[in-house]
């Protein structure tokens, strides 16, 4: 059986979609996935991605968020 942890909930602001991020770890072994969960009304958004491309997304986000707020 699939372990799911929970790692972050939050809901955006505009457009009230619900986040959930989940590390997915399978019985078989190998690398843990990161879940993204998106849920918009009745609506839903899940995709796994590798630690790679989770670390040059979430580096993406970063420098994104921080050029919209220069200090």
């Amino acid at each position: 059986m699939t372990r799911l942890t929970s790692l972050l909930k939050l809901r955006a602001p505009l457009g009230a979609q619900e986040i959930e991020l989940q590390q997915v770890d399978l019985d078989a072994g190998g690398m843990s996935l990161l879940r993204t969960r998106i849920r918009e009304h009745s609506r839903f958004t899940v995709f796994d991605i590798d630690p790679h491309t989770a670390a040059a997304w979430g580096a993406a986000l970063l420098q994104w968020a921080r050029a919209q707020d220069p200090q």
